[in-house]
């Protein structure tokens, strides 16, 4: 990752998922976190992720109990 924002965002979409597994090396992570620090875009773009995620593990797990929070976040989404 380097520190030009445009190519910053781009790079955090590219290494969300290894970022939520823990499977960026220390480098990288602390970039990714740095950015964070100052993008609020990302810092959605994660939180939908790791929601996304969330319920990905309930669908395949069967379970239509899905958390309440996870349910009102997609119901506040809608609105807009």
């Amino acid at each position: 990752m380097n520190h030009n924002p445009d190519s910053t965002c781009r790079e955090v979409i590219d290494f969300v998922a290894d970022y939520i597994l823990s499977e960026l090396d220390q480098e990288t992570r602390i970039r990714f976190e740095y950015h964070l620090g100052f993008c609020s875009s990302c810092r959605a773009y994660l939180e939908t992720y790791r929601q996304t995620m969330t319920l990905e593990r309930c669908v395949k797990r069967g379970d239509t109990n899905f958390p309440q929070e996870l349910v009102q976040s997609i119901l506040a989404a809608r609105r807009y």
